[in-house]
């Protein structure tokens, strides 16, 4: 059988793959991009673009359920009608699959090819009747859903991220086990379409990665929507009843069982890596199937880099693509890039959002070292009442010995833009000072990050609000 044989070949089209695809076109590279699937990948077609536009759907809905409040009448109740809501989100997304799809069409000196690709020997790979090799290969193949070992898990038509995003009608009761973020934001968006909503988490509190206060104010905002949650759910079990599906959430007799017409699954995502024949190219992997990388981002085998979710060192779609930055300034530009640069940053796109930067509270403490801590509720930001979105609070740590910034969270309106203020000042490494004396546009939520500052105080031994 003859090898065809390029310059690089990239594995799957996420966000890393078609960018780092298009560096090695820029660079005159023969290459190849490989996808099984949809272009895109995880934040294209079943992630951040779909859920972002059902949320948006959903707020929509939201506000305009609170047409008293603001001064306006919609002339009744309001009605959802998922098939337009889906019809919008879809369009969405195929715009953008397409977009990434004649992006590398249209890239010079590069192959598109669609199929399963897997190793077969060190730096050669099959694509059905096709043998591929190269001095570089790149992987970005994503993640999926985890389905958990549950009694009754087998027994019971259930959905993932992917398949709840395909109803065409709004569930009578959607019970969702797994309290983190994805399981929430569906949590909330369902709620606003008009389902009713039980959440089920096993940890005595919902994301229990963060700060206790932080996960209880998420609490209360769901909670003032009318979505049931149930946390300690120690002992979970799945039944089927007929059209209904059961989920026991507590062990023994201690509370009744919950009944639902949905149940959706959200407890985690496993990488896309047990079809690659990864043990054939010599690459290894960790007990969870992550494609082990050192700090810029190099397999074991050499020649071949991982990134994206596959990696274990980020689960989003901008960790995905610092990933990229990373590999092509190293590889390209002379850089010397890593990994442990990055500053940790995320959101849960619930409405409000909870945008997260560095350190937590607790972690904070677990480190000893002396430090500050300011909060602050967002009633007190004139953009929030104006809004009618006084939910939240914004917190903010501090290195009292370095003066430089330790982590963030701010939970409320545009939480999530408004911690990028803190995150860029963290990347300039400069004291919370210059932050504080900074002179911000009014009237915005962000204009009130120096007050927070001002009032900085000594992180106390034990927590205190």
């Amino acid at each position: 059988m003859n090898h065809e044989s390029f310059d690089a070949i990239v594995i799957g089209a996420g966000q890393a793959g078609p960018a780092i695809a298009a560096r090695c076109s820029r660079e005159g590279l023969r290459t190849a991009i490989i996808e099984r699937g949809d272009f895109g990948g995880t934040c294209v077609n079943v992630g951040c673009v779909p859920t972002k536009t059902l949320v948006a759907s959903a707020r929509a809905i939201h506000v305009a359920r609170r047409g008293a409040e603001f001064g306006f009448a919609t002339g009744g109740d309001i009605t959802v009608d998922m098939l337009r809501v889906k019809a919008r989100k879809d369009a969405i997304v195929l715009q953008s699959r397409n977009g990434v799809l004649q992006w590398m069409q249209g890239l010079k000196h590069t192959e598109v090819i669609h199929g399963a690709a897997h190793f077969t020997a060190p730096g050669t790979l099959q694509v059905g009747a096709r043998t591929l090799s190269a001095p570089r290969f790149f992987i970005n193949v994503g993640g999926r859903s985890v389905v958990p070992d549950l009694p009754g898990v087998d027994e019971v038509p259930f959905l993932d991220n992917r398949s709840v995003m395909e109803l065409s009608q709004v569930p009578e009761h959607l019970v969702i086990v797994g309290g983190s973020y994805i399981g929430l934001e569906f949590a909330q968006m369902m709620r606003r379409f008009g389902a009713r909503v039980t959440v089920v988490e096993r940890s005595p509190t919902l994301l229990p990665r963060e700060d206790e206060d932080v996960s209880l104010g998420i609490r209360r905002i769901l909670e003032a929507e009318g979505i049931e949650l149930q946390v300690g759910a120690e002992c979970l079990s799945l039944e089927r009843r007929g059209a209904q599906v059961v989920v026991g959430a507590a062990c023994g007799a201690e509370a009744p069982a919950i009944v639902g017409s949905h149940v959706l699954l959200a407890v985690g995502r496993r990488p896309n890596t047990d079809s690659l024949g990864l043990a054939a190219a010599g690459i290894t992997t960790d007990t969870r199937g992550f494609i082990t990388v050192d700090e810029q981002l190099r397999t074991s085998a050499e020649g071949v880099w991982a990134v994206g979710d596959c990696n274990g060192r980020g689960a989003f779609t901008h960790t995905a693509w610092n990933d990229h930055e990373i590999v092509v300034a190293n590889l390209f530009d002379g850089g010397q890039r890593r990994v442990s640069e990055r500053i940790g940053c995320y959101a849960l796109f619930i409405d409000p959002a909870l945008g997260r930067v560095g350190l937590t509270e607790r972690e904070v403490r677990a480190t000893g070292r002396p430090a500050l801590m300011a909060k602050m509720p967002m009633s007190r930001v004139g953009r929030a009442r104006e809004a009618g979105e006084t939910q939240g609070f914004m917190k903010v740590l501090v290195d009292a010995q370095t003066e430089r910034l330790l982590g963030a969270a701010i939970l409320g309106l545009n939480g999530d833009e408004v911690v990028h203020a803190l995150l860029e000042h963290m990347a300039a490494d400069q004291p919370w000072t210059v932050l504080a004396r900074t002179m911000h546009i009014h009237p915005t939520v962000t204009e009130l990050v120096p007050t927070l500052l001002q009032g900085l105080k000594p992180l106390l031994p034990t927590a205190a609000g």
